[in-house]
């Protein structure tokens, strides 16, 4: 691991080292496992394999924290072009799926006034991630929970770019739902479940 990408261990936070890392170890086996392992997402295998994804902890509950934090990832990725994407994990107080949603869109418009629109893209993860009219017990809900709320900062460069590359782009969120479908829930949560063993 290289110090610019993989230091979510933070010395700047008030929780403890040893708390820490069970978090990040947790959101880096879920990448390993079901994000790359089931080709959620067909650009992360070559960014994790080249440690350019930078994992950030926010030890606090308050919301104007999380959004200052967020506020520096976007200065951190344009001091840091090594750095392809962040994972702003957030373990305590957006447990509450609504309240999250209500995080991301303050991180939406945050991100539009401070003129990062078009720059970089906040993509949303939280264990009970559910899609708008589908059922909780949906299986293809599992493409977006993760161990821990977290806000996922992308570079939407990067991004069009690795689309433009892909033989067919549009058909990625089709085959993610079928893949979990097939696989069923209880597979999902199973797998899931290991990332934190």
């Amino acid at each position: 691991m290289n110090n610019a990408t993989n230091d979510a261990i933070n010395p700047k936070t008030s929780m403890p080292e040893a708390e820490q890392r069970p978090i990040l170890a947790a959101t880096q086996k879920w990448l390993q496992s079901i994000v790359i392992g089931l080709n959620f997402c067909p650009f992360a295998q070559r960014e994790f394999d080249k440690n350019a994804i930078h994992y950030a902890l926010v030890d606090s509950r308050n919301t104007e924290d999380v959004l200052t934090a967020l506020q520096a990832e976007w200065q951190r990725l344009d001091q840091q072009p090594d750095i392809a994407t962040t994972l702003l994990i957030l373990p305590y107080g957006f447990e509450g799926f609504w309240d999250y949603l209500d995080l991301v869109d303050l991180a939406e418009q945050l991100l539009v006034m401070e003129g990062y629109e078009g720059t970089y893209q906040v993509a949303s993860f939280h264990p009970d991630y559910c899609f708008a009219d589908a059922d909780e017990q949906d299986p293809a809900n599992f493409t977006n929970r993760s161990p821990y709320p977290m806000l996922h900062i992308l570079r939407e460069a990067q991004l069009s770019q690795a689309l433009d590359h892909h033989p067919d782009p549009d058909s990625i969120p089709a085959t993610n739902v079928q893949r979990a479908r097939e696989l069923g829930l209880a597979q999902m949560k199973a797998l899931r479940q290991a990332c934190f063993s």
